[in-house]
Protein backbone atom coordinates (compact mmCIF):
# COMPACT_ATOMS: atom_id res chain seq x y z
CA UNK A 1 0.00 0.00 0.00
CA UNK A 2 1.25 3.53 -0.77
CA UNK A 3 -0.18 6.55 1.52
CA UNK A 4 -1.10 9.94 -0.70
CA UNK A 5 -2.12 12.88 0.78
CA UNK A 6 -5.26 14.76 0.56
CA UNK A 7 -7.32 17.16 1.05
CA UNK A 8 -8.47 17.63 4.67
CA UNK A 9 -6.44 14.02 5.40
CA UNK A 10 -4.77 10.90 3.48
CA UNK A 11 -5.60 7.64 1.60
CA UNK A 12 -4.00 4.39 1.47
CA UNK A 13 -3.96 3.13 -2.34
CA UNK A 14 -1.91 0.24 -4.15
CA UNK A 15 1.42 0.82 -4.61
CA UNK A 16 0.65 0.38 -8.73
CA UNK A 17 -1.96 2.98 -7.92
CA UNK A 18 -1.30 6.76 -9.66
CA UNK A 19 -2.96 10.00 -8.35
CA UNK A 20 -4.26 12.61 -11.31
CA UNK A 21 -3.23 15.23 -10.20
CA UNK A 22 -6.65 17.98 -10.12
CA UNK A 23 -6.65 20.82 -13.29
CA UNK A 24 -6.06 24.34 -12.19
CA UNK A 25 -9.37 26.28 -11.82
CA UNK A 26 -9.91 28.40 -14.70
CA UNK A 27 -9.16 31.52 -14.71
CA UNK A 28 -11.45 34.43 -14.96
CA UNK A 29 -11.49 37.24 -17.32
CA UNK A 30 -8.60 40.03 -16.59
CA UNK A 31 -7.14 37.95 -13.73
CA UNK A 32 -3.52 37.67 -13.34
CA UNK A 33 -3.51 34.04 -11.53
CA UNK A 34 0.41 34.54 -11.05
CA UNK A 35 -0.82 37.06 -8.83
CA UNK A 36 -3.64 35.73 -6.51
CA UNK A 37 -3.16 34.80 -3.16
CA UNK A 38 -4.98 31.52 -2.07
CA UNK A 39 -5.31 30.95 1.48
CA UNK A 40 -3.74 28.21 3.42
CA UNK A 41 -4.98 25.07 3.93
CA UNK A 42 -6.57 25.37 7.38
CA UNK A 43 -6.83 21.25 8.37
CA UNK A 44 -8.42 22.27 11.40
CA UNK A 45 -12.25 22.37 12.76
CA UNK A 46 -13.82 25.84 12.37
CA UNK A 47 -12.54 27.52 15.43
CA UNK A 48 -9.35 26.18 15.26
CA UNK A 49 -5.90 26.47 13.48
CA UNK A 50 -2.95 23.98 13.01
CA UNK A 51 -0.18 24.81 15.58
CA UNK A 52 2.28 22.09 14.98
CA UNK A 53 0.65 18.21 15.03
CA UNK A 54 -2.06 19.72 16.59
CA UNK A 55 -5.20 21.88 16.59
CA UNK A 56 -5.64 25.18 19.19
CA UNK A 57 -8.38 27.22 19.67
CA UNK A 58 -8.86 30.37 18.21
CA UNK A 59 -9.76 33.60 20.55
CA UNK A 60 -12.00 35.48 18.52
CA UNK A 61 -12.45 37.78 21.47
CA UNK A 62 -8.82 39.09 21.61
CA UNK A 63 -8.81 38.83 17.45
CA UNK A 64 -11.53 41.00 17.53
CA UNK A 65 -13.51 38.37 15.40
CA UNK A 66 -16.49 38.55 16.79
CA UNK A 67 -19.58 40.15 16.03
CA UNK A 68 -21.26 41.44 19.66
CA UNK A 69 -22.31 44.54 20.40
CA UNK A 70 -20.30 47.54 22.36
CA UNK A 71 -22.72 46.85 25.41
CA UNK A 72 -21.60 43.46 25.46
CA UNK A 73 -18.79 41.51 26.58
CA UNK A 74 -17.10 38.72 24.22
CA UNK A 75 -16.40 34.99 26.02
CA UNK A 76 -14.41 33.07 24.03
CA UNK A 77 -15.09 29.24 24.52
CA UNK A 78 -13.61 26.44 22.80
CA UNK A 79 -13.88 26.49 19.00
CA UNK A 80 -16.81 29.98 19.70
CA UNK A 81 -17.18 32.69 21.64
CA UNK A 82 -20.68 34.04 23.26
CA UNK A 83 -21.60 37.68 23.91
CA UNK A 84 -22.82 38.50 27.47
CA UNK A 85 -23.84 41.31 29.24
CA UNK A 86 -21.88 42.80 32.23
CA UNK A 87 -22.96 42.13 36.05
CA UNK A 88 -26.09 44.58 36.67
CA UNK A 89 -27.20 44.67 33.02
CA UNK A 90 -29.63 42.52 31.09
CA UNK A 91 -30.21 41.34 27.26
CA UNK A 92 -33.38 43.08 25.61
CA UNK A 93 -32.72 41.41 22.20
CA UNK A 94 -28.94 42.44 21.25
CA UNK A 95 -28.18 45.64 23.33
CA UNK A 96 -27.65 45.29 27.58
CA UNK A 97 -29.51 47.57 29.68
CA UNK A 98 -29.26 48.68 33.62
CA UNK A 99 -30.94 46.61 35.68
CA UNK A 100 -32.79 49.23 38.27
CA UNK A 101 -31.79 47.02 41.71
CA UNK A 102 -33.22 49.72 43.57
CA UNK A 103 -37.15 48.67 42.24
CA UNK A 104 -36.27 44.98 44.68
CA UNK A 105 -35.72 47.43 47.83
CA UNK A 106 -32.00 46.14 48.53
CA UNK A 107 -31.20 48.37 50.30
CA UNK A 108 -33.00 49.16 54.63
CA UNK A 109 -33.28 52.59 54.13
CA UNK A 110 -32.29 54.49 50.58
CA UNK A 111 -31.30 53.08 47.75
CA UNK A 112 -29.48 54.89 44.42
CA UNK A 113 -29.09 53.04 41.34
CA UNK A 114 -25.66 53.89 38.91
CA UNK A 115 -25.18 52.08 35.67
CA UNK A 116 -24.17 48.04 36.18
CA UNK A 117 -24.91 48.68 40.06
CA UNK A 118 -26.61 50.29 43.25
CA UNK A 119 -25.62 51.76 46.19
CA UNK A 120 -27.74 51.79 49.98
CA UNK A 121 -27.63 55.11 52.32
CA UNK A 122 -28.66 55.59 55.51
CA UNK A 123 -30.68 58.48 57.32
CA UNK A 124 -28.89 60.83 59.47
CA UNK A 125 -28.50 58.93 62.92
CA UNK A 126 -27.16 55.41 61.34
CA UNK A 127 -24.48 53.80 59.74
CA UNK A 128 -24.31 50.60 56.78
CA UNK A 129 -23.53 47.47 58.42
CA UNK A 130 -21.11 45.14 56.96
CA UNK A 131 -23.53 43.98 54.16
CA UNK A 132 -23.76 47.31 53.06
CA UNK A 133 -27.50 47.17 52.92
CA UNK A 134 -28.93 47.50 56.30
CA UNK A 135 -28.19 50.38 58.58
CA UNK A 136 -27.14 50.65 62.44
CA UNK A 137 -27.59 53.17 64.79
CA UNK A 138 -24.62 55.47 65.48
CA UNK A 139 -24.09 56.16 69.41
CA UNK A 140 -23.22 59.89 68.57
CA UNK A 141 -22.25 60.21 72.44
CA UNK A 142 -19.39 57.76 71.62
CA UNK A 143 -18.28 59.61 68.91
CA UNK A 144 -18.46 63.50 70.88
CA UNK A 145 -21.64 64.55 70.78
CA UNK A 146 -21.62 67.80 71.77
CA UNK A 147 -23.52 67.73 74.89
CA UNK A 148 -22.34 70.26 78.11
CA UNK A 149 -23.23 67.49 80.88
CA UNK A 150 -24.59 64.47 80.16
CA UNK A 151 -25.67 62.39 76.65
CA UNK A 152 -28.41 60.02 75.97
CA UNK A 153 -28.39 57.74 72.92
CA UNK A 154 -31.53 57.16 71.29
CA UNK A 155 -33.12 54.81 68.23
CA UNK A 156 -31.42 57.13 65.37
CA UNK A 157 -30.41 60.50 67.58
CA UNK A 158 -29.38 61.87 71.00
CA UNK A 159 -30.20 63.62 73.94
CA UNK A 160 -28.50 66.41 75.92
CA UNK A 161 -29.56 66.40 79.69
CA UNK A 162 -28.55 68.29 82.85
CA UNK A 163 -27.44 67.81 85.82
CA UNK A 164 -29.27 68.50 89.19
CA UNK A 165 -29.23 71.91 89.15
CA UNK A 166 -29.12 73.32 85.56
CA UNK A 167 -31.76 73.59 82.59
CA UNK A 168 -30.92 72.84 79.32
CA UNK A 169 -30.29 76.06 76.93
CA UNK A 170 -31.93 76.87 74.00
CA UNK A 171 -29.87 75.22 71.70
CA UNK A 172 -30.07 71.83 73.14
CA UNK A 173 -26.91 71.38 73.66
CA UNK A 174 -25.17 74.12 76.76
CA UNK A 175 -26.18 73.99 80.39
CA UNK A 176 -27.44 76.84 82.30
CA UNK A 177 -27.10 77.59 86.39
CA UNK A 178 -30.94 77.38 87.75
CA UNK A 179 -31.32 80.53 90.02
CA UNK A 180 -33.61 78.57 93.01
CA UNK A 181 -32.92 81.91 95.01
CA UNK A 182 -35.22 83.44 92.65
CA UNK A 183 -38.16 81.10 92.67
CA UNK A 184 -39.45 81.33 95.84
CA UNK A 185 -38.56 83.71 99.03
CA UNK A 186 -39.16 80.73 101.23
CA UNK A 187 -36.26 78.55 100.54
CA UNK A 188 -33.89 79.89 103.57
CA UNK A 189 -35.20 81.14 106.83
CA UNK A 190 -32.33 84.07 106.16
CA UNK A 191 -30.49 84.22 103.50
CA UNK A 192 -30.61 82.62 99.97
CA UNK A 193 -26.68 82.07 98.16
CA UNK A 194 -27.15 80.78 94.54
CA UNK A 195 -23.89 78.57 93.55
CA UNK A 196 -23.64 76.41 90.12
CA UNK A 197 -25.62 73.89 90.00
CA UNK A 198 -27.12 74.69 93.50
CA UNK A 199 -27.77 76.93 96.27
CA UNK A 200 -26.97 77.32 100.07
CA UNK A 201 -28.60 79.19 103.03
CA UNK A 202 -27.02 81.45 105.57
CA UNK A 203 -27.32 82.68 108.30
CA UNK A 204 -26.77 85.80 109.83
CA UNK A 205 -24.34 86.30 112.78
CA UNK A 206 -24.74 84.64 116.22
CA UNK A 207 -26.77 82.14 114.44
CA UNK A 208 -26.26 78.34 112.93
CA UNK A 209 -27.66 76.85 110.01
CA UNK A 210 -30.19 73.81 111.27
CA UNK A 211 -30.16 71.55 109.06
CA UNK A 212 -30.45 72.95 105.21
CA UNK A 213 -32.55 76.08 105.64
CA UNK A 214 -33.44 76.65 108.82
CA UNK A 215 -31.26 79.08 111.64
CA UNK A 216 -31.18 78.57 115.02
CA UNK A 217 -29.45 80.82 117.64
CA UNK A 218 -26.48 80.00 119.28
CA UNK A 219 -26.27 79.91 122.86
CA UNK A 220 -23.00 81.52 123.76
CA UNK A 221 -23.64 81.49 127.74
CA UNK A 222 -23.45 77.34 127.07
CA UNK A 223 -20.62 77.64 124.25
CA UNK A 224 -18.43 79.84 126.35
CA UNK A 225 -18.27 82.45 124.01
CA UNK A 226 -18.74 85.11 126.21
CA UNK A 227 -16.51 88.19 127.64
CA UNK A 228 -18.69 88.12 130.77
CA UNK A 229 -16.70 88.25 134.38
CA UNK A 230 -17.57 86.35 137.67
CA UNK A 231 -19.58 88.88 138.92
CA UNK A 232 -21.11 88.93 135.73
CA UNK A 233 -24.23 86.16 134.56
CA UNK A 234 -24.36 85.79 130.98
CA UNK A 235 -27.86 86.00 129.66
CA UNK A 236 -28.17 84.17 126.10
CA UNK A 237 -30.39 86.71 123.55
CA UNK A 238 -30.92 86.46 119.89
CA UNK A 239 -28.10 86.42 117.95
CA UNK A 240 -25.46 87.35 120.63
CA UNK A 241 -25.29 87.45 124.52
CA UNK A 242 -25.86 90.13 127.19
CA UNK A 243 -23.72 90.09 130.89
CA UNK A 244 -25.40 91.37 133.80
CA UNK A 245 -24.94 91.78 137.64
CA UNK A 246 -24.91 88.70 139.21
CA UNK A 247 -26.52 90.61 142.27
CA UNK A 248 -29.07 92.93 140.62
CA UNK A 249 -31.34 93.19 143.82
CA UNK A 250 -30.85 96.61 145.44
CA UNK A 251 -31.54 98.10 148.84
CA UNK A 252 -33.84 97.28 150.92
CA UNK A 253 -34.81 94.40 148.73
CA UNK A 254 -32.66 91.18 149.40
CA UNK A 255 -31.57 88.52 146.71
CA UNK A 256 -33.11 85.42 147.43
CA UNK A 257 -31.90 83.57 144.22
CA UNK A 258 -30.51 83.78 140.99
CA UNK A 259 -33.39 85.92 139.56
CA UNK A 260 -35.53 86.83 142.49
CA UNK A 261 -35.40 89.63 145.24
CA UNK A 262 -37.79 89.64 147.87
CA UNK A 263 -38.01 92.96 150.51
CA UNK A 264 -38.99 91.65 154.33
CA UNK A 265 -42.20 92.85 155.96
CA UNK A 266 -39.81 93.58 158.63
CA UNK A 267 -37.92 96.56 157.26
CA UNK A 268 -40.03 99.41 157.33
CA UNK A 269 -38.72 100.42 153.99
CA UNK A 270 -40.72 97.85 152.21
CA UNK A 271 -44.05 98.28 153.25
CA UNK A 272 -44.83 100.76 150.34
CA UNK A 273 -42.89 98.30 148.17
CA UNK A 274 -43.50 95.18 145.86
CA UNK A 275 -42.87 91.82 148.29
CA UNK A 276 -40.78 90.28 145.31
CA UNK A 277 -39.17 91.05 142.28
CA UNK A 278 -38.51 88.75 139.30
CA UNK A 279 -36.03 89.67 136.63
CA UNK A 280 -36.31 87.59 133.44
CA UNK A 281 -34.03 88.82 130.10
CA UNK A 282 -36.25 87.64 126.77
CA UNK A 283 -35.34 87.78 123.40
CA UNK A 284 -37.89 89.03 120.90
CA UNK A 285 -37.33 88.66 117.55
CA UNK A 286 -39.19 91.38 115.15
CA UNK A 287 -40.97 89.36 112.66
CA UNK A 288 -43.91 88.30 115.15
CA UNK A 289 -46.55 89.14 114.01
CA UNK A 290 -48.62 91.69 115.98
CA UNK A 291 -50.71 92.00 118.43
CA UNK A 292 -48.79 89.05 120.08
CA UNK A 293 -48.82 87.70 123.77
CA UNK A 294 -45.29 87.55 124.81
CA UNK A 295 -45.41 86.56 128.14
CA UNK A 296 -47.71 85.63 131.08
CA UNK A 297 -47.54 86.90 134.78
CA UNK A 298 -49.69 86.10 137.63
CA UNK A 299 -49.15 86.09 141.84
CA UNK A 300 -47.82 82.81 142.95
CA UNK A 301 -49.81 83.89 146.49
CA UNK A 302 -53.36 85.23 146.68
CA UNK A 303 -54.55 86.44 150.00
CA UNK A 304 -58.11 87.72 150.90
CA UNK A 305 -58.85 91.54 150.28
CA UNK A 306 -55.11 91.75 148.31
CA UNK A 307 -54.93 93.92 145.13
CA UNK A 308 -51.82 93.34 142.92
CA UNK A 309 -51.06 95.79 140.01
CA UNK A 310 -48.64 95.20 137.03
CA UNK A 311 -46.97 97.54 135.08
CA UNK A 312 -44.22 97.51 132.58
CA UNK A 313 -41.78 100.10 134.40
CA UNK A 314 -39.03 100.27 131.86
CA UNK A 315 -38.18 99.63 128.20
CA UNK A 316 -41.32 100.95 126.68
CA UNK A 317 -40.29 104.10 125.20
CA UNK A 318 -42.35 103.93 122.29
CA UNK A 319 -45.22 102.69 123.86
CA UNK A 320 -44.97 99.05 121.46
CA UNK A 321 -46.09 96.79 125.26
CA UNK A 322 -49.11 96.89 126.89
CA UNK A 323 -50.53 94.64 129.93
CA UNK A 324 -53.73 93.55 129.07
CA UNK A 325 -55.64 91.23 131.99
CA UNK A 326 -56.41 87.40 130.69
CA UNK A 327 -57.86 85.06 133.08
CA UNK A 328 -59.73 87.50 136.22
CA UNK A 329 -58.56 86.39 139.72
CA UNK A 330 -61.55 85.09 141.78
Amino acid sequence: MKCFNHYGGYLCLPRSASVIPAPDPPSQPGTNLESTAREPFNPCPLGYEPQGDSCVDVNECERDEHDCQPSQQCINTPGAFTCQCPEGYRKVGTECIDIDECRYRYCQHRCVNVPGSFSCQCEPGFQLAGNNRSCIDVNECDMGAPCQQRCYNTYGTFLCRCDQGYELGPDGFACNDIDECSYSSYLCQFQCVNEPGKFSCQCPEGYQLLGTRLCQDINECETGEHQCTEGQTCVNIHGASQCVDTNRCQSPYVQVSDNRCVCPVTKPACRDLPFSIVQRYMSITSERSVPSDIFQIQATSVYPGAYNTFRIRSGDHDGDFYIRVSTAIV
